[in-house]
């Protein structure tokens, strides 16, 4: 990220504890900025929610709804609006810039918490989110504390199966 993106981060966002209780009381993640393009974190994060979570998953990205798309078999809707139920997280996959209008359309909506994705810093949407009633988490990936919480996390990010201490040789 660049300087004028954050000087100082001065927020301070939820304990792992808090984390993991966000996550225990989400039924519903819509993903903003979903991507049809398999080497996009969005995709692969919706991948592993969709395998490996028990959450209604929605997808939302203008551009794909506009042409009709569907990803992972499943419908791409235009707007948070558009979405047929109030999702409880909002991930979002998108700009830097565009992240305060984003907390902006999730207030409006009612969800329960904001979730800014690996890499996304910025104060002034929590700080929308938060003054609207919302949690807010930035700079973490869900897919990550879901499986670090759940025990599915590997050193590659993915549950191997094997507990071990020891690195696994390849051969």
């Amino acid at each position: 990220m660049t300087p004028s993106q954050h000087s100082e981060r001065t927020w301070r966002g939820p304990t792992a504890p808090e984390r993991l209780n966000i996550l225990h009381h989400t039924e519903s993640v819509a993903i903003v900025g979903m991507s049809d393009k398999p080497a996009r974190a969005s995709y692969f994060v919706s991948t592993y929610l969709l395998s490996s979570s028990g959450y209604r998953v929605y997808f939302v990205n203008p551009i794909l709804a506009a042409k009709g798309k569907e990803v992972l078999g499943q419908r791409v809707y235009a707007s948070l609006e558009d979405l047929p139920e109030i999702p409880d997280v909002v991930d979002v996959f998108r700009r830097h810039e565009d992240l305060p209008g984003v907390a902006k359309e999730a207030v409006a909506i009612g969800a329960k918490t904001l979730w800014l994705q690996l890499g996304s810093w910025n104060e002034e949407a929590a700080a929308i989110a938060e003054k609207g009633g919302l949690n807010v988490v930035m700079d973490q990936c869900i897919k990550i504390e879901h499986a670090r919480f759940h025990g599915g996390l590997h050193l590659a990010g993915f549950n191997t199966g094997v507990i071990s201490s020891k690195r696994q040789r390849t051969a």
